[in-house]
This record gives structure tokens, C-alpha cells and sequence, in this order.
């Protein structure tokens, strides 16, 4: 339709805008024809007809809030109801009013939204509480700290739910925090407490530590330092600042009594060489009769070697301490085994054995008779089932005769 349509120009330059309730006076032009008046005012009721449709883009896109936008509608049509301009005026109140319905839908929509995300803020703090309640219980005292400020960045990132159920599981989280802070500070001032009392046992195992240092009754010393290193460990820590500090007292302590008894046993090691000479000559000596075991050679001659033998290694004196092990544990090889040899000719020589195993011939000797004679009897009888019975029976018995007449010869 055209701009004459929606308005009309009187002589004077007064210019009207036709409604549907009549014709009202939106301004005059007189300095200009009827065509130019009407195009003027017919300029404003484009600029508004533009402000509607972005408001109808931004309702529609959803980028204003139901409130806002419920606002921007009402100011844009009280500005079009008392425009002055000269258009279809209506048209631009009943597209405005249109929005409306739209305006409400979006506004359920944020609302089932905001419930949803009530909701599933609501699980989230519920979760936050309940990890926080369970780290207020427990002692993990290096990364709890620092757990719980975790959750408290993300609970301060959750919306706020209800008032009511927010309060509520705010000061259950609140509690949980505090019960934390307050067990972890105590444990740390229990901690500290022992700490120092380590500091004082410590430094009085230094004192004696250093004054054992110059000693030199070796093996009572070295064993009181084990006891005093059994009593730094039960000691437990002493304050960061200190403990290394106390330790290195210590071990230097330690290392000046340990490194002047390995001189001295180097020493000694030097002076017990020539004795390991010896010993090696007597060990020698002493696993040439082993030889003699075998082939069974008179046992107590062998004895008797070895006991000389053995006199001979004990005046022979102390070997260096790297050799002990060695020389002494190939010459008890040696003692066990005439020790086994001795075992071996006593088990032969054993009277009660011996006497067993001619008892269990005689018994033997007494069955197989009875069964030769039952036997006998079944053949007479000609009983076959019990005749091969008897004789299995008996061939039974003779074997077993037989292996106790070894065993006897064998004490023989």
C-alpha cells in the first residue's frame, strides 16, 4: 500500500496518520509539498518498522532473557501506538504482540532449564559433601589439604540451588572442612612434639656415640653401635631442619671408630697370613684320608690321623678374617664326613638290630612251614583256589625271608 494510504497532508502542511479508530495529527511540514511531508513521516514509520524486526530477530534467536524481552516489547509498542508517523501502525503492535506467546514458550523452556540445572547442581554438591565428609574422617594428611580446596573451587563454579537445601549442604560441607583442618593441625602438632623429643634422644646417642668413638674394645663397641643405630631408628624422625644434621654427627661418629678398628684388623689380617700358609698344608693333609673312607680303610687309624691333624690346626693360630670361612668350612667337611663313616659302621655293628632281624627269620621260617604244610594239605585235598592262594602266600613269605637274611648278613 502506498504512503496516501496511511495518511494524508493538509494546505497548512499538517500531516495525519489513518488508524482504525480514525485520523490523528502526527506533526506538520510546511516547508515542503504533500509528496515531500508524507515521505518524511513515512521515513519514521520505516525506522520503526526496522526497530521491530531486530527485536522480533533477537526474541526469536533466544538471545535476550524472557523478562527482557517482555520489556523491549512493551517499550517498542508504546512507542509505535503514539508514533508519529505515517504507516501501517497497527500491523507493527499486533507483530509485536505476537511475540508474546513466543516470549512465554522460551520462558518455560529457561525455567525447565534452570530445574534442570538445579537439579543436577543439587547431585553435584550432594557429591562434593560426601567426599568432603569422608576426607574429614580420614588421615591423608599430604593431599587432603589440597582435595578439599579442589572442592571448594568447584562447588563456588555450581549455581545455587534452592535456598533452603543450599544452606543445608553448605554447612555440611563447611563442618567437613573444619573437622579436617582441625584433626590435621593436631596431628601435625603430635608430629612436631615427637619430632622434638627425637631431636633430644638423638642428640644424646651423638654424645655417646663420640665418646665411643676413640675405643678400641672392638667387639663389645661395634655392638653397642648397633644398639644405638636400633635406638636412632626408634627414634623416629627429628625436625626437617636438624635431622640431617644430626645424622651426618652421627655416622661421622661412627666412621671414625669403625675405619681405626679396620686398620686394625688389617693389621692382624697381615700378622695371620702366614697361619692360612700353614693351614692350607694341614687341610691338605686332611683331605688325603677321605680316599682311605672310600676303599674302607681301618676307621680308627683314620681317627686318629685326623685328631693329630686337627691338634696341629689349632696351634696352628688365626687366619686373616677373609679366610675363615673358607678353611674352616672345608675342614669340618672333611670331620662330617669320618663322622658319616663312623655313623654308617655303628648302624652295621648294632646289636638290637642285629637281634631283630634274627627274630624276624625265625618268625619267617615258622610261617613259610605252616604254609608249606597248608599247602600240602589243599594239593591232598585238590582244592586248586586254595592251592594258588598258598602259594602265592608262600613265595611271598620266601622273598621277604630272603631280604631279611641280607639285612642280618649286613650285621654279621
Amino acid at each position: 500500500m502506498t504512503s496516501e494510504q496511511w495518511g494524508r497532508v493538509e494546505e497548512d502542511g499538517t500531516v495525519y496518520v489513518k488508524t482504525a479508530d480514525g485520523e490523528r495529527s502526527v506533526g506538520q511540514y510546511p516547508e515542503g509539498t504533500p509528496e515531500e511531508a508524507l515521505a518524511f513521516f513515512t521515513n519514521r514509520f520505516d525506522q520503526l518498522a526496522f526497530e521491530v524486526e531486530q527485536l522480533e530477530r533477537r526474541v526469536h534467536a533466544g538471545k535476550t532473557s524472557p523478562d527482557e524481552a517482555t520489556a523491549a516489547v512493551k517499550t517498542v509498542i508504546e512507542k509505535v501506538t503514539d508514533a508519529n508517523a505515517v504507516g501501517d501502525l497497527a500491523s507493527l503492535v499486533a507483530r509485536l504482540e505476537a511475540l508474546a506467546p513466543v516470549i512465554a514458550t522460551q520462558r518455560e523452556a529457561r525455567k525447565a532449564e534452570r530445574a534442570a540445572k538445579a537439579a543436577e547442581a543439587k547431585v553435584a554438591k550432594e557429591a562434593l559433601v560426601a567426599e568432603a565428609e569422608k576426607l574429614a574422617q580420614s588421615n591423608d594428611w599430604r593431599n587432603g589439604a589440597n582435595r578439599l580446596r579442589e572442592l571448594l573451587d568447584q562447588w563456588k563454579a555450581l549455581p545455587r540451588i534452592d535456598r533452603s537445601s543450599d544452606d543445608a549442604l553448605w554447612r555440611r560441607f563447611s563442618t567437613a572442612r573444619t573437622a579436617y583442618t582441625r584433626r590435621r593441625k593436631a596431628h601435625f602438632a603430635e608430629l612436631n612434639a615427637r619430632r622434638e623429643d627425637a631431636k633430644v634422644i638423638k642428640e644424646r646417642i651423638i654424645v655417646e656415640a663420640e665418646q665411643l668413638s676413640s675405643s678400641t674394645d672392638w667387639g663389645p663397641t661395634a655392638g653397642r653401635y648397633r644398639d644405638l643405630m636400633r635406638e636412632w631408628k626408634a627414634a623416629g624422625p627429628a625436625p626437617k631442619d636438624v635431622d640431617d644434621k644430626l645424622w651426618k654427627q652421627f655416622r661421622a661418629a661412627q666412621d671414625v671408630f669403625f675405619g681405626a678398628r679396620d686398620e686394625a684388623n688389617a693389621a692382624l689380617d697381615a700378622e695371620f697370613a702366614q697361619n692360612a700358609v700353614v693351614k692350607e698344608g694341614l687341610l691338605a693333609e686332611a683331605q688325603q684320608l677321605l680316599p682311605l673312607l672310600e676303599k674302607g680303610e681301618d676307621l680308627d687309624a683314620v681317627k686318629r690321623s685326623f685328631r693329630a691333624i686337627a691338634d696341629r690346626w689349632d696351634e696352628a693360630g688365626k687366619v686373616p678374617r677373609d679366610r675363615i670361612k673358607e678353611l674352616e668350612g672345608a675342614m669340618r667337611k672333611v670331620e662330617q664326613a669320618i663322622k658319616s663313616a663312623e655313623d654308617a659302621q655303628w648302624r652295621k655293628s648294632d646289636p638290637e638290630k642285629s637281634a631283630r632281624a634274627d627274630d624276624m627269620i625265625a618268625k619267617l621260617e615258622e610261617a613259610i612251614a605252616q604254609v608249606e604244610s597248608d599247602l600240602d594239605k589243599a594239593r591232598s585235598a585238590g582244592d586248586d583256589r586254595k592251592i594258588k592262594s598258598l602259594e602265592e602266600n608262600l613265595e611271598s613269605r620266601r622273598q621277604f625271608l630272603e631280604m631279611a637274611k641280607r639285612a642280618s648278613a649286613d650285621f654279621s
